[in-house]
């Protein structure tokens, strides 16, 4: 059976020392920003940047983008994109 959205949110939470969640959620700025720093994104932890220019800059340093541009984040990670990031984290 394959995993599912939530599945992998988890699973990434999990990875950057985040607690699992029980309900369907998107990330929070907090779990964002852990993802930032195990991927080595580099951000501002006393003022968090905006969620789309830190989900540009993880899937930038993962390679699935071309820059940290917000625009080509999108508003929440794709299945596909998610799939990226648990398996780089894997690889950390």
């Amino acid at each position: 059976m394959s995993r599912t959205v939530d599945d992998l949110r988890n699973e990434i939470r999990l990875a950057v020392g985040r607690y699992e969640r029980q309900e369907s959620t998107a990330f929070t700025k907090e779990a964002l920003a852990a993802i930032c720093n195990t991927v080595d994104y580099e951000i501002d932890t006393n003022r968090l940047p905006s969620k789309s220019q830190m989900r540009a800059g993880i899937l930038w340093k993962i390679g699935v983008i071309d820059d940290d541009d917000p625009d080509k984040a999108g508003t929440a990670f794709r299945k596909d994109e998610l799939k990226s990031i648990a398996a780089s984290l894997q690889n950390e």
